[in-house]
């Protein structure tokens, strides 16, 4: 009996988590607990003082070797590829840089314009992606939505009275607004686009002002009013101004310019202003270029750059793989836009861009 009173006075005097004594061998595992997790204090106090310590990333100045940190440093602001201590070192290194940092810049403009497409834009009803033909898609001044003519279609030969098919044509199929009753009224809806900052209006507007048609025949004012709604995200505006410059349309002709826009519009996902490029490329005889245009433009569904990628097959400027490549991707952006309802509205002729 004493031996045991003994245990019990050495487990007595044991303290448990709180700091009270207990018995029992809970209160060994508790004390074993505290123990460790004094220990794990320790480590993770440790711990957040290693990580509380600032680690500088160290760059060299690429024109004196002088050591400092990457975040305090002067970057090239082109290239990325060197830093400075300071504004002078950089300007004593341009003429080193130069060669270097204009290749650099132009493999990185390479990365870019050479990205395949991004998936076309969708009709809001359908959700398929809109049909590569622009005289098979509305713009609805009403809403600001591009509306394919298959869903147009439809909703017009859904109505049992052929009497109400003339006044379901002219109501939007998105928003249900009466179509307009001229080109000024429409017009007038395109600027309150305008108001809310829609591209496409923008683009329409620039459309009116070069054809004159309900506005004075502008092409200054169209060409600012292209760069402004390109600006804003509607490639087609960045092509049609290059179209402009390549053509001298209101402006002199400038081919440097043009390729410029004609790149922002196809960086953009603009499948014509693509193909352009690649026309480009081919008439300055830089063929690889070329084609790599036109394979992009086929895999989007270009079936003008799918012939070219064709005829560059039999003059062995595209490979075999190339072409089936491009082959396939066009049959699978043509399945994915087409729809039995558009088929018909193409063939009907009910169909009217007008509005």
């Amino acid at each position: 009996m004493s031996s045991n009173t003994g245990e019990n006075n050495g487990r007595d005097k044991l303290c448990d988590d709180n700091g009270q004594q207990g018995g029992g061998s809970e209160d060994v595992v508790s004390n074993t607990n505290e123990c460790t997790s004094c220990e794990q204090n320790n480590v993770e106090s440790i711990t957040e003082a290693f990580n509380s310590v600032a680690i500088l990333d160290m760059s060299t100045c690429a024109n004196c070797g002088k050591e400092g940190n990457s975040d305090d440093m002067n970057t090239c602001n082109k290239c990325k590829l060197v830093k400075y201590c300071n504004a002078a070192c950089k300007k004593k290194h341009r003429t080193k840089h130069k060669k270097k940092c204009e290749r650099r810049v132009a493999e990185l403009h390479d990365e870019k314009l050479f990205k395949e497409h991004p998936p076309r834009e969708e009709c809001p009803i359908c959700f398929l992606p809109l049909p590569r033909k622009s005289e098979l898609i509305l713009f609805k001044s009403c809403c600001g939505k591009h509306i394919c003519c298959g869903c147009i279609y439809a909703i017009a030969i859904s109505e049992v009275s052929e009497q109400l098919e003339e006044e379901l044509v002219d109501l939007c199929p998105f928003c249900r607004t009466q179509a307009p009753n001229s080109v000024e009224e429409r017009i007038s809806r395109i600027r309150k686009l305008m108001e809310a900052g829609n591209a496409y209006a923008i683009y329409e507007l620039a459309g009116y002002y070069d054809d004159g048609d309900g506005l004075p025949q502008d092409y200054q004012q169209s060409n600012e009013l292209l760069l402004k709604a390109g600006e804003l995200g509607c490639h087609e505006a960045y092509h049609n101004l290059g179209i402009n410059y390549d053509l001298g349309n209101g402006v002199e002709v400038d081919k440097k310019k043009a390729k410029h826009y004609y790149e922002l519009a196809a960086m953009g996902g603009c499948v014509g202003a693509r193909n352009d490029l690649g026309i480009m490329e081919l008439k300055a005889g830089n063929y690889d270029r070329a084609y790599k245009h036109f394979i992009l433009a086929a895999n989007a569904g270009d079936e003008d750059s799918l012939d070219i990628v064709k005829q560059g097959l039999k003059e062995r400027l595209v490979t075999k793989v190339e072409f089936a490549s491009a082959l396939r991707a066009y049959h699978e952006r043509q399945k994915e836009a087409n729809s039995d309802a558009r088929d018909k509205a193409a063939a009907s002729g009910m169909f009217r861009t007008q509005w």
